[in-house]
């Protein structure tokens, strides 16, 4: 388990949609949400690697596994790609109780609270890639590409949980209508390559969300 000592409230704020500095009383708020939820999550991460068998039109095939990648996007970023790797990462089950706590409660805190927590979970991520980066000096790794990123299909989302054993080793399930839970997790694949790869920057246009979100509706992006 990983011990977080901190959120970046700068990247939960960007979440709640708050340009420049946001107001004292905000600030206040999320001080407060920060310590109760650094208080309450245990924060996971599960990897695996896969050698790439098949990268033909009909999805990318992995070794050992009947996970089959599909969608145009995940081709195009896993193109040169001999092999991936399976992320699974979550901040628990107690962030979700919390997130609900405040809902009922007030409405503000469970604003704040959620957006901390989905900072939180990436920032989980970003420990696993560095991680993962320290563990494969000499290849050349994509950045993490999440089912539902362009056509990359949410149908994945159950055989990557299968290929992680993400139930047993981190706690991480999925719902009937085909949602992770805890609602504070990622699945991610990144592409691995013995040779320099086109790491292509995140971008808008690929998004299956870029119609209804915050951060283009207030004139920013979420890009690395």
């Amino acid at each position: 388990m990983i011990n977080l000592k901190k959120i970046n409230r700068e990247e939960a704020f960007r979440y709640m949609g708050i340009k420049g500095e946001p107001p004292q009383a905000v600030i206040s708020e999320a001080e407060y949400c920060e310590e109760l939820l650094l208080e309450c999550i245990s924060p996971k991460f599960h990897w695996i690697t896969a050698d790439i068998l098949d990268h033909s039109g009909n999805g990318i095939f992995l070794s050992g596994h009947k996970l089959i990648l599909k969608g145009n996007d995940i081709a195009g970023h896993l193109n040169g790609c001999s092999g991936v790797i399976l992320l699974c990462a979550t901040l628990g089950a107690e962030a979700d109780k919390l997130i609900r706590k405040f809902q009922s409660e007030d409405m503000a805190k469970a604003l704040i609270t959620d957006s901390l927590a989905s900072a939180a979970v990436e920032q989980v991520c970003d420990i696993a890639e560095y991680e993962i980066r320290g563990r494969f000096p000499d290849k050349f790794l994509t950045w993490r590409f999440s089912p539902g990123y362009g056509d990359f299909p949410l149908e994945c989302q159950k055989d990557m949980l299968a290929a992680l054993d993400a139930s047993r080793r981190a706690g991480i399930f999925l719902t009937d209508g085909g949602l992770l839970t805890p609602t504070k997790s990622v699945t991610a694949v990144i592409g691995v390559s013995e040779k320099p790869i086109n790491r292509s920057r995140k971008g808008c246009s690929g998004c299956n969300i870029r119609d209804k979100c915050n951060f283009r509706k207030t004139g920013g992006h979420c890009n690395d």
